[in-house]
């Protein structure tokens, strides 16, 4: 390979004449003390530098004698998967893939975005993945940024979606800079092993093509999880005489895998002959072709239908949607099958918080449960996002949405004309049912109507009212009695309405997943739109001006109560079962005193901002405008004060 020398001509020669202008700078203000004679060169006070000889490039530097170098083909690479974005807190260790990203590819296909904190970096391709559906890639600055990003990848790993992070290291001792020692490792992706799929630090050009391409398979192939590539320095910045030796190799996505076909036609005859089935899916829509898939099963059986809201499964006003009534419907049934439940044992269980903490089964004696998930393709041992392993009577390890159409057939050839006549009626009864919950949910949230602070269900209420005839996207909800009014209250029919929550609970996810997921949006000219929590916001505020620098349209929509609620009522009930009183149970949970103003917040990152809004007849006229500025492509905010719950 050729190396580098003292201001050579190459791709970057237009250093040396930047070098040559800072020595001359440098020379000029040095002059008048030589004149002066060595008294003189010593001035009373420290000469101010000037911004001339602050920015000039050094005295001496190094450039490339060839018109390549490592990170320009790691870009070539990059650059066959897909990435239409890459994300990043910048930081020295991927300074030389920064750099071509930049100028050898273009800032184009992928784009850099700019945050201003690791975690966000992830959390935004955690909701960009649940639009687009392909992965964002992710910079990650050595062992420092790799921790900062560690609960984004978390939530990532335990919500099944592939982040593909690409981490800097100084893996070389001999030639670290003192900064460097600390962030660098041996072992840099150690730290997060436990919760991603798979890592490697290439050793060559050829090993990072390779394994970049095979981190892109292996992130993607269900169940779908984070990958890490460490990407050393040394490897990045090395110049090449010619990348003619090297080659990209060629994408090919494995086909996700379906169920076995005896235990799938096992589970047809279960279902058509069962006198009230329940379909639950939680994760099953993988791609927008499991909606349908799911509706025509559904239809078929007239089944009941609980959308447990991992992804957006099923329409929520279909007439055998039960999720507002998933517990009559479970203790109604005798075959339950779980479609990529995170937690099948929940669904069929309940826990009662106590002293001595006990559980129920939730369905009568005798009722079959199925799963079909690729949970059982894939576990590991520390972390137990797993859940408690249920009782199931089949077990069918398979991609949900990959297994639907063979059951769906399955199903067709089983039904008779009797059958159709009693699912019919079925049906019908299903229907029945599901407006009657609906009706009580429409008469709930008109409870506190009026009130101050502002009622959840009236945000939620009077959001859609100004929505509901775009094409709106709910990029992020806190998934609390708060954050699932929406669920109760508006129409989702599409995919993309309905992004689900953070898989980890990890608090900081909601407003940069938000603004991933609006990013994807974008180019459709969705209507992005985010119910953000105070707490949340808190956690990365800084990805606020990431949407604003970045013109990314976003309306996040503040149900700010000024606190962390939830962790104030688990202190009450401590507070409650000591006997003890509740009054005090707030301590170290709320964020008053001072009182967050968000829009001041939002107005100082250059983000559109109104509020805090306490009078609930404000909030209609503050979220037209609000919506008006998204519309025009730029993001807004609005600050409401509202009730806890």
């Amino acid at each position: 390979m050729s190396k580098s020398k003292k201001f050579s001509a190459g791709r970057r020669s237009f250093l040396k004449s930047a070098a040559g202008a800072g020595a001359a700078t440098l020379a000029a203000s040095a002059a008048p003390a030589a004149a002066l004679g060595q008294e003189a060169a010593r001035p009373a006070v420290p000469q101010v530098i000037t911004q001339a000889a602050e920015t000039a490039a050094p005295a001496e530097v190094e450039v490339l004698t060839t018109d390549s170098c490592g990170s320009d083909f790691m870009v070539d690479v990059i650059k066959s998967l897909g990435f239409e974005y890459v994300c990043a807190n910048p930081g020295s260790s991927f300074r030389g893939l920064q750099e071509s990203l930049i100028n050898y590819g273009g800032n184009k296909a992928p784009e850099f975005i700019t945050n201003c904190h690791e975690e966000s970096s992830v959390a935004m391709a955690h909701g960009y993945f649940k639009v687009e559906g392909k992965p964002l890639a992710v910079l990650a600055h050595g062992t420092v940024g790799l921790q900062h990003a560690a609960m984004g990848i978390y939530n990532a790993w335990c919500d099944r979606v592939p982040a593909y992070i690409m981490l800097g290291n100084h893996g070389n001792a001999a030639v670290r800079r003192a900064a460097e020692w600390y962030h660098g490792a041996q072992d840099a992706a150690a730290m997060v092993r436990d919760y991603t799929k798979w890592d490697d630090e290439p050793a060559s050009l050829v090993h990072f093509a390779e394994s970049a391409v095979r981190a892109y398979r292996i992130s993607m192939t269900p169940p779908m999880a984070p990958v890490v590539l460490v990407l050393d320095s040394e490897l990045q910045e090395h110049p090449l005489d010619s990348k003619e030796k090297l080659t990209v190799p060629r994408l090919t996505m494995p086909v996700p895998p379906q169920g076995e076909s005896g235990a799938v036609a096992e589970l047809a005859r279960l279902l058509v002959a069962a006198e009230n089935p329940v379909l639950v899916a939680d994760r099953l829509n993988r791609t927008p072709a499991a909606m349908p898939l799911l509706v025509e099963l559904a239809e078929l059986l007239q089944a009941a239908v609980v959308d447990q809201g991992g992804r957006m499964n099923f329409p929520s006003r279909h007439p055998l949607n039960q999720s507002q009534r998933a517990a009559a419907a479970i203790a109604e049934a005798d075959v339950v099958l779980g479609l990529e439940l995170a937690d099948f044992w929940s669904t069929v269980n309940g826990v009662r918080d106590q002293f001595h903490r006990t559980t129920r089964r939730l369905t009568k004696p005798g009722a079959k449960l199925v799963s079909i998930t690729t949970g059982d393709l894939y576990i590991r041992s520390n972390y137990q996002d797993f859940r408690r392993m249920p009782d199931v009577d089949i077990a069918i390890a398979a991609d949900g949405e990959a297994t639907l159409p063979s059951l769906i057939e399955a199903v067709r050839k089983l039904i008779t004309g009797d059958r159709r006549r009693v699912f019919q009626e079925r049906g019908i009864k299903l229907a029945e049912a599901g407006k009657a919950a609906l009706d009580r949910i429409r008469q709930a949230a008109t409870y506190a109507w009026d009130a101050s602070p502002v009622s959840t269900a009236r945000v939620a209420a009077e959001l859609y009212g100004q929505i509901r005839n775009e094409d709106w996207s709910l990029v992020s909800t806190y998934y609390s009695e708060a954050g699932v009014w929406p669920r109760r209250l508006w129409n989702f029919t599409k995919p993309y309405q309905w992004l689900g929550i953070a898989g980890g609970g990890g608090i900081g996810y909601g407003a940069p997943a938000s603004v991933g997921a609006a990013l994807a949006n974008k180019k459709y000219g969705r209507l992005s739109v985010s119910l953000q929590t105070d707490g949340d916001l808190m956690y990365a505020p800084g990805v606020l001006w990431t949407a604003a620098h970045h013109r990314i349209p976003l309306l996040s929509v503040m149900l700010n109560n000024r606190a962390y609620h939830q962790e104030i009522m688990h202190v009450q009930r401590m507070c409650n079962q000591r006997n003890r009183g509740i009054d005090s149970g707030q301590v170290g949970s709320t964020l008053t005193d001072p009182n967050i103003d968000f829009a001041k917040v939002a107005q100082g990152m250059g983000v559109y901002a109104e509020g805090p809004i306490t009078d609930p007849k404000d909030l209609g006229p503050a979220l037209a405008r609000a919506v008006a500025v998204v519309k025009r492509g730029e993001p807004a905010l609005v600050d409401v004060v509202t009730q806890a719950r």
